[in-house]
């Protein structure tokens, strides 16, 4: 496995959170041309990007078409009570093995 996103916020950055989220979806966007990357772990607020009422759902589903793992975590999921609209809710098993896999990870 080449280079995982380790996405622990539902934004990109620290101080103005609509900002954050902006500048995240715009990452998103970009990220599509990553032919390295192989998965995007989900975890605490990270996990409401891949809700059904997310602002970068095109952008995770079309991550997922090019053969991206969105891996969001059960019991992140479960704690913020969304639906998730695209990726396989996993546990924390799968996530450690994910990132040991990696050979590089860019947490965001």
């Amino acid at each position: 496995m080449h280079t995982v996103l380790f996405l622990n916020h539902d934004g990109l950055g620290h101080g103005d959170a609509e900002l954050g989220r902006e500048v995240l979806g715009k990452f998103l966007r970009k990220s599509v041309s990553m032919n390295e990357v192989d998965a995007v772990l989900f975890v605490n607020s990270g996990v409401k990007l891949v809700a059904e009422e997310s602002d970068v759902i095109q952008e995770l589903a079309m991550l997922e078409d090019n053969g991206v793992d969105l891996i969001p975590c059960g019991t992140c999921v479960e704690r913020f009570g969304i639906s998730v609209a695209v990726g396989q809710v996993s546990d924390m098993d799968t996530i450690v093995r994910t990132l040991d896999k990696a050979e590089k990870v860019i947490t965001l």
